[in-house]
């Protein structure tokens, strides 16, 4: 019996598409990773985004603990050497001297 000229073009086109694509196991799939892909609350733009947002918190929490080591090695220093740091940041002197400032351009 030949094929009827009434099926509907659509019918042959799913028909040539392979059987394993066809499965409803597989559309099950491909909607689920669509879903987690771009859907979803946790998709992958926004893991780009958290990841970055880590990256850039820890590099600023590496650059202060520089900073608090430094802090610390001042104050390290000018409990040490108190009569020098007030001799250099507060232009203190003894009786006796004098205190030349000299400024430079």
């Amino acid at each position: 019996m030949p094929p009827r000229k009434s099926q509907n073009p659509l019918t042959t086109l799913w028909l040539k598409v392979p059987a394993y694509l066809r499965n409803k196991y597989f559309f099950t799939l491909v909607g689920f990773v669509i879903l987690m892909v771009f859907v979803d609350r946790h998709d992958v733009s926004t893991q780009l985004r958290l990841h970055r947002t880590v990256n850039r918190l820890e590099a600023d929490l590496e650059r202060y603990d520089e900073l608090t080591a430094q802090a610390e090695a001042t104050k390290l220093d000018m409990e040490q050497n108190r009569e020098r740091f007030a001799r250099e940041n507060y232009y203190m002197q003894q009786d006796d001297e004098d205190v030349f400032i000299i400024v430079d351009k």
